[in-house]
């Protein structure tokens, strides 16, 4: 979808308000996973399924960091946001480690992958000292909130594709991480705020996402099925999805890289990329009680309860 069908946005950034934790069951199968969902093609679709089983690992160690830290908050809204963050990111971890499963019939290595990110975080990311754990956890947060607002601006990749769960299960984590975007950068402020660091966490986290993932996605095909390196047609698919990732005019990080690089200004926040038009219009499109395509699949949805300090 065009972002010019939408309402104008605010020329005033607008904090995020209270935030739900949704469970989710999908119930994905097998047999429906379309390995070519992102537009029909091969390469591209194979990073977006490279991200969906590293964000597990990146996702579990942000519910570490924010757990560890939410101690420290004192404000109780913020507190509470913390928690809403907390759940919403068990259950991403959770319904994609779901999804993750099924690409194994699909012979994605999915094992290797889990295995060699895992020995990362483990024995790499989890082994920071705690600020820069916390300064990571901001870092990798922005960089979902640049891809949610790319998706939520480009609403008609999703319906491409014949496979309705998986595109669900993207456009739910587009709106919750849209929705918790602000969380762990004001966490991180509130805690510590070293422009410096800060930086440090952007480099991490874009050496991650921007280097990790693409690496591990560009041996997805070849692993998969050896042959496709000596296929014309693959090598055309590996041009077109460059393009669609990459290019400069809607590639999902060549149109956004302004975007991903105004976290290292000074003042930067969140909240200066105002979502909240985007946020209630795929509330009322995704979460409608008789035609949202997630009210199939949410099982509960409940609001943590605030709390004095």
């Amino acid at each position: 979808m065009n972002a010019a069908i939408h309402p104008l946005l605010p020329k005033k950034p607008k904090a995020q308000g209270e935030m739900p934790i949704r469970h989710m069951d999908f119930q994905f199968d097998s047999k429906d996973v379309d390995t070519t969902f992102f537009r029909n093609t091969e390469f591209a679709s194979a990073y977006f399924h490279a991200l969906s089983i590293f964000l597990t690992f990146g996702e579990d160690l942000v519910i570490d960091t924010a757990r560890y830290h939410r101690q420290f908050i004192t404000d109780p809204k913020l507190k509470q946001q913390i928690t809403a963050l907390i759940g919403q990111e068990a259950i991403h971890s959770k319904m994609h480690n779901a999804f993750n499963d099924q690409l194994v019939a699909h012979d994605y290595p999915v094992r290797l992958y889990r295995f060699l990110a895992d020995n990362v975080f483990e024995y790499g990311f989890k082994k920071l000292p705690n600020p820069m754990q916390l300064t990571l956890m901001a870092g990798i947060e922005h960089f979902t909130a640049v891809l949610s607002e790319y998706m939520m601006k480009h609403e008609d990749v999703f319906y491409e594709t014949g496979d309705e769960k998986q595109r669900a299960l993207w456009m739910w984590h587009m709106l919750e991480e849209s929705e918790h975007k602000d969380i762990a950068y004001d966490v991180y402020q509130e805690l510590n705020g070293s422009y410096p660091l800060r930086v440090a966490g952007f480099a991490l986290a874009a050496f991650t996402i921007m280097f990790l993932v693409p690496l591990g996605s560009s041996l997805i095909p070849p692993l998969r099925k050896p042959s496709v390196l000596f296929k014309r047609s693959y090598w055309k698919d590996v041009r077109t999805s460059v393009g669609l990732l990459l290019g400069r005019r809607d590639g999902v990080y060549g149109s956004t890289l302004s975007h991903v690089l105004d976290y290292l200004r000074p003042d930067f926040h969140p909240n200066d990329h105002d979502t909240s038009a985007y946020l209630e219009y795929y509330k009322e499109k995704l979460l409608h009680p008789e035609s949202g395509l997630l009210t199939p699949y949410m099982t509960r949805e409940f609001f943590p309860a605030l709390k004095s300090a």
